[in-house]
Formats: structure tokens, sequence, C-alpha cells
């Protein structure tokens, strides 16, 4: 499908929330916030890259991780270097390490991030699953989830590979890129994580207290999910992709109660369930009017979402960006929501 139309297509406001978005084009190199009307309030350059995720710090700072100059493990998904820009794009603290990819978040010590880890021929092998067609050079790598104090310093380290591969194959269709393919590392108030893995169809919390998962949840119809968060209610929410479906492919936005692993809330498009679909990313933000802000990535649409399913607002970016792999595109790999009045809103607009 060709994109003809872009910016803001249709909103209904009494329903819709006022705001500002922030989005990093995917291989770019810059991040904009933008208004209601999406036009630009603001933008950084950065480094780009392909799993460019950004987000603002309540104190208006923005912290990203940008492809670094010699990046390590699977060559497509690494970024290897996380960043935290004050207003005026100044870098304020930078932690490089050339494995780092898809995900990584600023704490107030440092950062914890998923990163690419080297395996043993005999690892190797004992990766069990995924497409045997899909072998990279190198893979597959193993993956852990690492945590840096302010000065770059491995504070806490976790490998996937200690919940047992044998009991954890990939899925059958699944690039043999990684162990797990971390798209997700979500802190939570108590001091532990959230962590969505690709290519397991797999979310679980990890406790770094005790290095031991409290929590987990498979399921072969999440189809490579992305963007899992918890909510203020206890509950998870996290992008379906929906790439391994059974049948028609198709993306769903899921609401999980941990306490019982049901799906108590779901988005799928009403009419045409494949017109929502993105394979290779996306996600999902709960909104504090209730409603759900839906990052379709491949189509770089932005919309949001009654608990009904209404679409009452829907932008699609118009920053294109013109790629030597992909060609021309306009993907998002998430966006973000902020209310006018938050502290990190105001903190920026304060600090310009």
């Amino acid at each position: 499908m060709r994109i003809t139309s872009t910016g803001l297509l249709f909103e209904e406001p009494s329903r819709a929330s006022p705001g500002y978005l922030l989005i990093a084009p995917v291989e770019g190199d810059e991040v904009f916030l933008l208004d209601a009307d999406g036009q630009q309030a603001h933008h950084w350059q950065t480094g780009g890259g392909m799993t460019n995720w950004s987000y603002l710090l309540p104190n208006g700072h923005l912290f990203t991780n940008e492809r670094c100059a010699e990046p390590k493990g699977v060559a497509l998904t690494v970024s290897g270097r996380m960043v935290e820009y004050d207003p005026a794009g100044q870098i304020v603290w930078a932690h490089e390490d050339p494995y780092q990819h898809h995900d990584a978040r600023r704490l107030a010590d440092g950062a914890v991030y998923a990163s690419f880890t080297e395996f043993s021929a005999d690892e190797k092998a004992a990766v069990e699953g995924g497409a045997p067609w899909a072998d990279i050079e190198g893979g597959p790598f193993g993956e852990a989830i690492r945590q840096v104090d302010d000065s770059g310093q491995i504070v806490w380290e976790w490998h996937l590979s200690s919940m047992g591969m044998d009991a954890f194959p990939l899925h059958g269709n699944a690039a043999r890129w990684s162990y797990g393919h971390t798209n997700t590392v979500c802190p939570l108030a108590d001091g532990r994580y959230l962590i969505c893995c690709k290519t397991l169809n797999m979310l679980f919390i990890i406790n770094p207290a005790t290095d031991q998962v409290d929590w987990r949840y498979q399921n072969q119809e999440l189809g490579g999910p992305h963007d899992a968060q918890m909510l203020d209610n206890g509950h998870i929410l996290v992008f379906a992709n929906g790439l391994y479906a059974q049948d028609l492919h198709h993306s769903q936005i899921w609401e999980i109660d941990p306490a019982s692993n049901e799906i108590v809330w779901r988005y799928k498009a009403r009419d045409n369930m494949t017109s929502f679909f993105s394979p290779h990313m996306g996600g999902a933000q709960r909104l504090p009017n209730g409603n759900t802000l839906i990052c379709e990535g491949s189509k770089g649409c932005i919309f949001e979402v009654t608990p009904e399913g209404d679409i009452v607002r829907e932008f699609v970016s118009p920053y294109f960006v013109q790629s030597e792999s992909f060609g021309s595109h306009n993907w998002l790999f998430r966006a973000r929501w902020y209310e006018a009045g938050s502290a990190e809103i105001t903190a920026l607009l304060a600090g310009r």
C-alpha cells in the first residue's frame, strides 16, 4: 500500500486526548515532539538507528538509544549507544555497549537495557526451534538484561539462557538471530523488570534481588510481541503483533491480568482484521482518560481508541526515511504521548 496522506487525518476532540506525541522515525537521525495538531513543538538531532526507542524523562530531557559506530550482535537491530540529551540537544550522559539492542531505560543511577552476548559453539547448538533457513552470520547470539551505573560499570546482569533453553524453544517460524530477541525492558515500581521476548512469544518479570523469574506468560498467539508495560491497575499491556498467527495475520493489543493470566481487554480492527497489522514493531500506551494510544509501526500510524474500540484520533507520520535496505518508509518503533501539564513537558518547555 502506498501512503498518500499524512499528518492528522481524523479526530473527535470530545473523546480524544489532547497532548504531545514523541516519535523517532526509524533509521532517521531526528526525534520529534508534536503538538495536538501534529505540528513540531520541539526536535532533537540524534544518532539514529533501526530500533531507536526514545522517551522523555521527568526533567524534560530526552533519553534515546541510537546506533553506535561499531555495533555487534544482530546487525539489523542493534543500537549500542544510550544518550540523555537536554532540551538544547546537548549530551548530559551517555553509555556505549556495542551489544545493546531495542530497549534501554534511564535509571536514577545509570541505565538498564537488553544486550546481545556471544554464545559458544555448544550454546548455539543448544538453541532449539526457529526457522532453519533463518540463521545469520555469528548467530544465534545469547541475550542478557544488563544494568550499569552512571560511571558505566555493570552492577547486575542476568542471562535469558538461565531459564533453560530446552524448556523454551524459539517459535518454529522465528529467525534464529538470538535467544529471545528481547525488545522490552520495563522497570517496575518495586525494582523488578518486565521483559518481552519476540521469538519466544513470552513476557516475564525478573527480580534482580533474587535472579528469579517471578511471573511468566507465554502464548504463541502473541505473534512476536512488543512494548510490554505494567498499568496502574497491575495489569500488563502489550502489542501482540500477530506475526506467527495460525489464521490471517493481524495485530492486536492485549491487556493481561497477571494474577489469572487472562486477557481481560483486547483491541483488534473491527472491519477487515488484516487492516491493523505491524509484523516487526509497534507499541501501545494506556492514557489517563482510559483510551489506548496505538503505534502501528510498519505504517507510521498512531491512533487512539476508546475502551469500546472506537477510533477517535488518527495520525500518520510525514517523516519518511530513505533506507538502503528497505527503500522509503515512515516506520516508527514506538511512540509516546504526554499530557500538556506533565512534568516532562513542563520541564522541557521551561528549559528551551
